[in-house]
């Protein structure tokens, strides 16, 4: 884990460790504020999110209905005069 300071100061040993494959996590105040990895590690874990995210569409119709609920009512609009 790195400073903010110290990974300012080193920044090329950052990200020549993010690109060996260890994502470098930096602080600022004491408190965990960033984590540094290599564009490929990155480009890996959209991929894998964006797979089982799948599309909003999917998600609608895998939905279980449950099984207890009331069916919806077939209404017709009613005939307006102007």
């Amino acid at each position: 884990m790195w400073t903010l300071q110290d990974a300012k100061n080193r920044f090329s040993a950052v990200v020549e460790a993010a690109l060996a494959g260890q994502p470098q996590q930096v602080t600022r105040r004491g408190k965990p504020a960033v984590v540094v990895l290599s564009a490929a590690e990155y480009a890996r874990m959209q991929a894998a999110a964006t797979e089982r995210r799948g599309s909003f569409i999917t998600h609608l119709t895998n939905f279980p209905a449950e099984p207890d609920a009331a069916p919806r009512a077939q209404v017709a609009p009613r005939d307006v005069s102007f």
